[in-house]
């Protein structure tokens, strides 16, 4: 996953039970910093800011997550270096949050293992013997 989808699925997934209100302010501008940048090199009205606020409305939707993600490509924000910094800063404000460094994945069909960071993935397949 990109680190601007990354980011902001992290963020509006993780809105911070018992932080101090110094951390939680530095975790809030460093979103609004990438949310006002694809704004701003977007526009208010592009597809790409309604998916952000699509799972900002609903963030546990999988749906919403994958709309957000194609718009981030389909709109190469992704190739973006502005953006990618201000994503990178935003990791690594949620990585600083009690329980932020949280690994989420989505796969969606048949036999698909996923693994990162030096964890494995198995996928383990039998057959029933139909008489």
């Amino acid at each position: 996953m990109d680190p601007i989808t990354a980011a902001i699925i992290a963020a509006t997934s993780a809105l911070l039970p018992g932080v101090h209100e110094v951390e939680k302010k530095v975790f809030v501008d460093a979103y609004e910093a990438l949310n006002n940048l694809i704004k701003k090199k977007f526009g208010r009205q592009s597809e790409l800011v309604q998916a952000v606020e699509a799972v900002e409305a609903k963030p546990d939707s999988s749906a919403r997550k994958e709309l957000l993600k194609e718009e981030v490509v389909a709109a190469k924000a992704d190739q973006d270096p502005d953006l990618r910094n201000a994503a990178e800063m935003l990791l690594k404000q949620v990585r600083m949050q009690p329980g932020g460094e949280q690994h989420i994945q989505n796969a969606i069909g048949s036999y698909i293992a996923q693994a990162e960071q030096g964890s494995t993935a198995n996928v383990n397949i039998t057959h029933s013997q139909e008489r």
